[in-house]
């Protein structure tokens, strides 16, 4: 299965994910080892089928990552988990690209940053805002289990995989191998459950039964990582996840020992996240909104 990313310079790097080898990313650079092959991504002809334009962005105060994902063939395209004070970075980048932005969407109602899906629709008129159902959570579409997430040629799967929140939900695209697990599964852990619907043994049977039944070959992307990590594995995390593999009974155990902090910004978060993060904002970022 390949993937095609876009970098610096206006290139595009070709090559086979899983099996033998990765992907990895610099700001500049993404290539695969051992082997990688470099071609301009604006004149070479493609299939949407076995290609997806890919970013994988970053928030440093939250740690969040947010995803682009785009036809190559269409151009159109969908964020996933956008961040409102990054929001203008995601537009622009949309624009470099000549994309059309079909969707702004979210994993879940987040309690740890604001979306920045109000402020991308104004950025980038015509696009539509994306969440769960069962997240309660105001969109312009809102998705239930089963149901397809489709941008040209791409599809992205709705799995439900609550939680962390009632309204988690996993994004897949069978294509080309890929899932976006929100704050369900992170890379060596997982999403806390001691506030907002949380329910260790709810999160532990959505983790088992709609992600850890992938092919161990899916590539995993989470919502978040503190530790400088940006991809793993289903093979990796039924492996090596410190907490989901052991069993029901530790894993709850686990999760009510953790003694976390209060999110640093759920009192402003949650309550603005039910609406598409335009609610009650802090004043910076309500007068940014307003000159849009």
């Amino acid at each position: 299965m390949s993937i095609r990313a876009l970098i610096g310079g206006g290139l595009l790097v070709s090559g086979r994910v899983g099996g033998g080898g990765s992907w990895w990313a610099t700001s500049s650079y993404c290539y695969r080892s051992p082997s990688f092959q470099f071609r301009n991504w604006k004149t070479m002809s493609t299939t949407a089928r076995d290609t997806l334009i890919f970013r994988q962005l970053f928030d440093r105060q939250s740690c969040t990552y947010t995803y682009l994902l785009a036809d190559p063939v269409t151009s159109d395209a969908v964020l996933i988990d956008p961040v409102i004070q990054l929001a203008e970075r995601d537009a622009n980048l949309v624009k470099d690209l000549g994309l059309n932005l079909k969707y702004v969407m979210n994993t879940h109602v987040h309690a740890d940053h604001i979306t920045g899906t109000g402020l991308l629709k104004k950025l980038v008129p015509g696009c539509q805002s994306l969440i769960s159902k069962d997240s309660g959570g105001m969109a312009d579409v809102k998705v239930e289990p089963g149901e397809t997430v489709t941008f040209g040629e791409q599809e992205l799967e709705v799995r439900k995989t609550p939680g962390h929140t009632n309204g988690c939900v996993t994004y897949v695209n069978h294509a080309q191998k890929l899932a976006f697990t929100g704050d369900a599964l992170l890379i060596r852990g997982c999403g806390r459950t001691d506030f907002q619907e949380g329910s260790s043994e709810t999160l532990y049977d959505s983790v088992h039964s709609q992600i850890f039944s992938l092919p161990d070959d899916y590539l995993l992307y989470p919502a978040h990582d503190y530790n400088g990590q940006t991809v793993t594995t289903v093979a990796e995390e039924k492996n090596f996840n410190p907490r989901l593999t052991k069993s029901k009974e530790e894993f709850i155990d686990i999760m009510d020992n953790l003694g976390l902090p209060y999110p640093e910004q759920i009192d402003e978060a949650l309550p603005a996240n039910k609406v598409c993060g335009l609610y009650n904002l802090p004043e910076d970022l309500a007068e940014k909104l307003n000159a849009e």
